[in-house]
Protein backbone atom coordinates (compact mmCIF):
# COMPACT_ATOMS: atom_id res chain seq x y z
CA UNK A 1 0.00 0.00 0.00
CA UNK A 2 0.95 3.70 -0.58
CA UNK A 3 -0.04 6.90 -0.58
CA UNK A 4 0.56 9.51 -3.80
CA UNK A 5 -0.96 13.26 -2.59
CA UNK A 6 -0.93 15.19 0.68
CA UNK A 7 -3.85 17.20 1.55
CA UNK A 8 -6.10 14.53 3.72
CA UNK A 9 -7.92 17.65 5.86
CA UNK A 10 -9.45 16.73 8.99
CA UNK A 11 -12.36 19.07 9.54
CA UNK A 12 -14.64 20.98 6.89
CA UNK A 13 -12.86 23.93 8.01
CA UNK A 14 -9.36 22.10 7.47
CA UNK A 15 -10.72 21.59 3.99
CA UNK A 16 -12.45 25.23 3.19
CA UNK A 17 -8.56 26.83 4.48
CA UNK A 18 -6.54 24.62 1.80
CA UNK A 19 -9.16 25.57 -0.90
CA UNK A 20 -8.53 29.02 0.11
CA UNK A 21 -4.88 28.46 -0.39
CA UNK A 22 -4.65 26.94 -3.71
CA UNK A 23 -6.70 29.99 -4.77
CA UNK A 24 -3.44 32.08 -5.46
CA UNK A 25 -1.77 29.18 -7.77
CA UNK A 26 -5.18 28.54 -9.58
CA UNK A 27 -4.82 32.67 -10.66
CA UNK A 28 -0.98 32.18 -11.85
CA UNK A 29 -1.33 28.80 -13.52
CA UNK A 30 -4.41 30.19 -15.47
CA UNK A 31 -2.33 33.19 -16.67
CA UNK A 32 0.90 31.16 -17.40
CA UNK A 33 -1.42 29.00 -19.72
CA UNK A 34 -2.97 32.32 -20.98
CA UNK A 35 0.47 33.31 -22.05
CA UNK A 36 2.07 29.87 -23.65
CA UNK A 37 -1.71 30.18 -25.65
CA UNK A 38 -0.34 33.80 -27.08
CA UNK A 39 -3.82 35.52 -25.81
CA UNK A 40 -3.63 39.13 -25.91
CA UNK A 41 -4.32 41.65 -23.40
CA UNK A 42 -8.34 41.77 -24.83
CA UNK A 43 -8.45 37.90 -25.62
CA UNK A 44 -7.74 37.17 -22.18
CA UNK A 45 -10.15 39.35 -20.54
CA UNK A 46 -12.64 38.17 -22.86
CA UNK A 47 -12.09 34.31 -22.07
CA UNK A 48 -10.84 34.32 -18.85
CA UNK A 49 -13.40 34.74 -15.96
CA UNK A 50 -14.15 33.92 -12.86
CA UNK A 51 -15.54 30.49 -13.53
CA UNK A 52 -12.11 29.87 -15.31
CA UNK A 53 -9.88 30.48 -12.05
CA UNK A 54 -12.68 28.98 -9.89
CA UNK A 55 -12.33 25.46 -12.38
CA UNK A 56 -8.31 25.60 -11.92
CA UNK A 57 -8.74 25.74 -8.36
CA UNK A 58 -11.30 23.00 -8.27
CA UNK A 59 -9.18 20.91 -10.42
CA UNK A 60 -5.75 21.96 -8.08
CA UNK A 61 -6.85 21.13 -5.01
CA UNK A 62 -9.02 17.98 -6.10
CA UNK A 63 -4.50 17.17 -7.79
CA UNK A 64 -3.43 17.42 -4.07
CA UNK A 65 -5.48 15.11 -2.23
CA UNK A 66 -4.01 12.21 -0.84
CA UNK A 67 -5.38 8.89 -2.12
CA UNK A 68 -3.89 5.53 -1.08
CA UNK A 69 -3.83 2.79 -3.13
CA UNK A 70 -3.18 -0.84 -2.44
CA UNK A 71 -4.95 -4.38 -2.93
CA UNK A 72 -8.53 -5.22 -2.65
CA UNK A 73 -7.75 -6.98 0.57
CA UNK A 74 -5.34 -3.97 1.83
CA UNK A 75 -8.49 -1.97 1.29
CA UNK A 76 -10.98 -3.81 2.77
CA UNK A 77 -8.95 -4.07 6.29
CA UNK A 78 -8.80 -0.34 6.13
CA UNK A 79 -12.57 0.05 5.49
CA UNK A 80 -13.30 -2.50 8.51
CA UNK A 81 -11.66 -0.20 10.86
CA UNK A 82 -12.64 2.91 9.68
CA UNK A 83 -15.67 5.04 11.38
CA UNK A 84 -17.42 6.42 8.40
CA UNK A 85 -19.21 6.05 5.33
CA UNK A 86 -17.38 4.54 2.37
CA UNK A 87 -18.76 4.95 -1.39
CA UNK A 88 -16.81 2.58 -3.38
CA UNK A 89 -17.76 3.05 -7.22
CA UNK A 90 -16.36 0.61 -9.93
CA UNK A 91 -16.35 -3.53 -10.25
CA UNK A 92 -16.20 -5.75 -7.07
CA UNK A 93 -14.02 -8.10 -8.95
CA UNK A 94 -10.73 -6.30 -9.31
CA UNK A 95 -7.35 -6.29 -7.52
CA UNK A 96 -6.53 -2.77 -6.56
CA UNK A 97 -8.54 0.08 -5.14
CA UNK A 98 -7.37 3.71 -4.30
CA UNK A 99 -9.65 5.66 -1.91
CA UNK A 100 -9.58 8.42 -0.05
CA UNK A 101 -10.71 9.69 3.28
CA UNK A 102 -12.53 13.23 3.73
CA UNK A 103 -13.30 15.09 7.22
CA UNK A 104 -16.78 14.15 8.78
CA UNK A 105 -16.71 10.33 7.99
CA UNK A 106 -17.16 10.33 4.63
CA UNK A 107 -14.71 8.29 2.14
CA UNK A 108 -14.49 7.59 -1.66
CA UNK A 109 -12.75 4.58 -3.49
CA UNK A 110 -12.45 3.32 -6.73
CA UNK A 111 -11.55 -0.48 -8.03
CA UNK A 112 -9.39 -0.78 -10.81
CA UNK A 113 -7.01 -3.50 -12.57
CA UNK A 114 -4.26 -2.50 -14.38
CA UNK A 115 -4.96 1.57 -14.71
CA UNK A 116 -3.92 3.04 -11.71
CA UNK A 117 -3.00 6.72 -12.48
CA UNK A 118 -6.28 6.78 -14.05
CA UNK A 119 -7.96 5.12 -11.07
CA UNK A 120 -6.41 7.88 -9.28
CA UNK A 121 -7.60 10.38 -10.83
CA UNK A 122 -10.89 9.81 -11.06
CA UNK A 123 -11.08 9.08 -7.50
CA UNK A 124 -9.92 12.43 -6.99
CA UNK A 125 -12.64 14.08 -9.32
CA UNK A 126 -15.38 11.94 -7.44
CA UNK A 127 -13.73 12.65 -3.98
CA UNK A 128 -14.25 16.51 -4.82
CA UNK A 129 -17.66 16.17 -5.80
CA UNK A 130 -18.96 13.79 -3.55
CA UNK A 131 -17.58 15.14 -0.42
CA UNK A 132 -15.71 18.87 -0.87
CA UNK A 133 -17.98 20.72 -3.81
CA UNK A 134 -20.90 20.65 -0.62
CA UNK A 135 -18.23 21.40 2.35
CA UNK A 136 -16.11 24.69 0.20
CA UNK A 137 -19.39 25.82 -0.82
CA UNK A 138 -20.54 26.98 2.60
Amino acid sequence: MHADGFLAPESAADAREAYESVGPGAQVVVKEVAKAMELDAEEYDERVNADVIETARDAMFASLLEVRVGTSEEFEEWAEHYDGEVDVLGAEHVDNVAWHAGPDGEAVAATFQDEETAAVGTLRRQAYGRIYREIIAE
